[in-house]
């Protein structure tokens, strides 16, 4: 559980640690197992059993989950953001992001585990991300904000 907001977090990978954290806190990294806390206003990203934690200054890119304020960020292998899905919706009626980011997958590109700061694949948040938008076009969102 983390500390600080009392959830419990999701298990990272040691290699998005060591990717994602500053320099300056690198040092700090032990052998601990790491969690990383997804809870939106909890300042820490990462923590480990022991009491060892990461908040968002000490990681090396803005965490999607925890941003209010763009460009926040969906999917960190092929740079796409919130916004970016929000105006090709609001375009041309749809998002191309999943197609495109599942092809990028298909074809190998994806490193997940080395830029997303969960360390898992960013599909999932790619399409919440173009289904809120879908429905903010179709003034929808106070519906799928309740569900």
């Amino acid at each position: 559980m983390c500390r600080h907001c009392g959830r419990e977090g999701q298990p990272v990978d040691r290699t998005t640690i060591d990717a994602l954290l500053k320099p300056e806190s690198l040092s700090q990294v032990n052998g601990s197992e790491y969690a990383f806390c997804e809870t939106p206003d909890c300042l820490v990203v990462y923590y480990a059993a022991d009491g060892t934690e990461f908040k968002k200054n000490q990681v090396r890119v803005r965490v999607g989950f925890k941003e209010t304020e763009d460009p926040i960020p969906v999917c960190y292998c092929f740079n796409v953001t919130e916004r970016m899905i929000r105006e090709e919706v609001a375009q041309t009626g749809r998002s191309t992001a999943s197609a495109r980011i599942r092809a990028e997958v298909k074809a190998g590109n994806c490193r997940c585990e080395v830029e997303n700061p969960s360390g898992r694949c960013c599909l999932g948040e790619i399409l919440q991300a173009e289904k809120l938008a879908a429905a903010e076009r179709s003034g929808r969102s106070q519906d799928l904000a309740r569900s």
